[in-house]
């Protein structure tokens, strides 16, 4: 099967987490190929239901033209680590993933197959691979994730974001690694505090403005330590809290800014201008998730994090907090550490300026001059040629 050189396909998905390094990848490959004067179209296989479909459509590159000019919504079954009948019933909607890509790859004949993990992206590598499409995949945690351990099986090449990840492999496999750092959207490089500050509505303010982040869908420990001290948080902070899609509750949020005032400024979930917001903080509480941390990193955020912790995850984001701490980087509370009087304790150093001030120039070191999306796409690129 010839392949086409002027094609290349991207798949991940099911969070937000899957989708938006990789676009960031994409958009930097569209430069690339604009520099070069190449005609270049970008393809996303994800999945088939959920936030997939709406966030890679709406995600547009710097020069306002899409990252993606066709989604194609493949069916996907969750990949689980434990015993449930929904492994079953998910056998069957992954083979349907896989069928679905195999068609999708092969009439479309893309170069080159890009994955940032997520269950939904183990169909189109195996499909890949079976059509000679060279697979390239990206870990953005210190561990390999299950579907990311089944894709470099396919791979050609695997990113990853730390160096103590390569190590961990062994030495056959670490020959197929490149350590990249996590990809992070362009525009997040360009970002705006006082634009930031302008949609906040936060004109100027005496006190640090404290962005508090628990994802798109929030984190309830999160968001219940918010709750509990915010007479002690918005005394000494201007609180900008995402609160999550699913607390959607106007009553309470109404009630609290009419109590506080400009103090407090509760919105379920910013995306566009997440990255001039991100830009006007001054500190930020947030998970512990790849994105969230590198996307406040290059933009040098003081950060306290408080990572997803327990039997419900593999330790992922504990690793990841752990990984900044022990770099100086960021404040990081785990487990039966994250209560009130040790979040307190640990915001009143930030209150301190010269100590965000240190903060701050231990993240410039750590985030190095090359953007990893910018390293990927080189890499990819040379595909199409």
């Amino acid at each position: 099967m010839k392949l086409n050189k002027n094609l290349v396909a991207f798949t991940g998905g099911g969070t937000g987490g899957h989708i938006y390094p990789g676009l960031a990848v994409a958009d930097e490959i569209k430069k690339i190929a604009e520099n070069n004067q190449k005609e270049l179209s970008i393809i996303w296989l994800g999945c088939s239901k959920g936030m997939d479909k709406k966030i890679v459509q709406s995600a547009v590159g710097e020069g306002g033209k899409p990252s993606v000019e066709k989604f194609y919504g493949i069916p996907s079954g969750k990949l689980r680590r434990y015993f449930s009948l929904k492994n079953f019933s998910d056998l069957f909607r992954i083979f349907a993933g896989f069928v679905s890509a195999y068609f999708i790859l092969k009439k479309n004949r893309p170069c080159v197959l890009f994955s940032k993990g997520g269950f939904v992206s183990v169909p189109p590598c195996i499909a890949a691979r079976l059509l000679h499409i060279p697979v390239y995949t990206h870990e953005c945690d210190f561990t390999l994730g299950l579907a990311n351990r089944i894709n470099f099986k396919s791979a050609k090449k695997m990113f990853v974001s730390y160096e103590e990840t390569k190590n961990r492999l062994s030495d056959a496999d670490k020959e197929r690694v490149i350590v990249s750092g996590n990809p992070v959207r362009p525009v997040f490089y360009k970002a705006d505090g006082l634009q930031g500050r302008r949609f906040l509505g936060i004109q100027s303010s005496a006190k640090p403005l404290l962005l508090v982040l628990g994802g798109s869908s929030g984190a309830r420990q999160i968001n219940n330590l918010v709750f509990d001290n915010l007479d002690w948080l918005c005394e000494r902070f201007t609180v900008v809290h995402q609160t999550g899609l699913l607390n959607n509750d106007q009553n309470r949020e109404g009630e609290l800014k009419e109590k506080y005032g400009d103090s407090y400024k509760p919105y379920q979930f910013i995306y566009q201008e997440m990255p001039d917001v991100v830009a006007a903080a001054d500190v930020v509480l947030s998970r512990a998730g790849a994105n969230s941390i590198w996307e406040a990193a290059v933009l040098y955020k003081p950060m306290l994090l408080i990572p997803l912790c327990g039997s419900g995850t593999r330790g992922d984001q504990v690793d990841n907090a752990k990984f900044f701490e022990e770099n100086h980087s960021a404040l990081v509370l785990i487990g039966d550490d994250a209560t009130s009087e040790n979040m307190k304790t640990e915001l009143t150093k930030m209150l301190d300026q010269s100590v965000r001030q240190g903060f701050e120039e231990e993240l410039k070191k750590l985030c190095g001059k090359q953007k990893p999306a910018q390293k990927i796409a080189e890499i990819i690129y040379e595909e199409t040629k």
